[in-house]
């Protein structure tokens, strides 16, 4: 039997971080800082999340106001900045929710609505083959950017 809560579809606010480290342009151009660059990513992913469309998703809201800061990493000492994005979305499934909250930028969910999931035996299975689909991929992905 399928229940009423089944059948709605998934609203959630999710938050990526997205990171810069300070570095020069080019050759005889001025040095860019770490926030600087952090908020041109944002700006550049934001822009994507507006205009691409994902399959089973519908982003209704981004907000690209949180605040830049910085963290030390404590084995290397460099400093890297982080320009926060938060976005509203809705999806069909949890399925189509899982190659977003699988990113290296991925950081936080709150899920908005339903205020409860019941997923049957089959969708469960959906699911964990989604999740070892999508590591499996970018784990292919990192084979071959660090085989050459």
């Amino acid at each position: 039997m399928i229940s009423e809560i089944d059948t709605k579809t998934l609203r959630l606010k999710v938050r990526f971080d997205y990171r810069g480290e300070s570095r020069q342009k080019k050759l005889f151009t001025r040095w860019k800082e770490g926030e600087e660059i952090a908020e041109e990513v944002r700006e550049q992913k934001a822009t994507l999340l507006r205009n691409i469309p994902i399959q089973g998703i519908r982003i209704e809201d981004i907000n690209t106001n949180g605040e830049v800061y910085t963290v030390t990493d404590e084995t290397s000492g460099h400093e890297a900045a982080y320009a926060p994005v938060e976005f509203v979305l809705e999806a069909d499934t949890i399925e189509d929710v899982i190659p977003l909250l699988l990113k290296d930028e991925f950081r936080k969910v709150e899920m908005l609505s339903p205020s409860e999931v019941i997923l049957d035996k089959h969708q469960v299975e959906r699911v964990i083959y989604k999740i070892n689909d999508e590591l499996r991929n970018y784990r292919h992905y990192l084979e071959k950017h660090y085989s050459r």
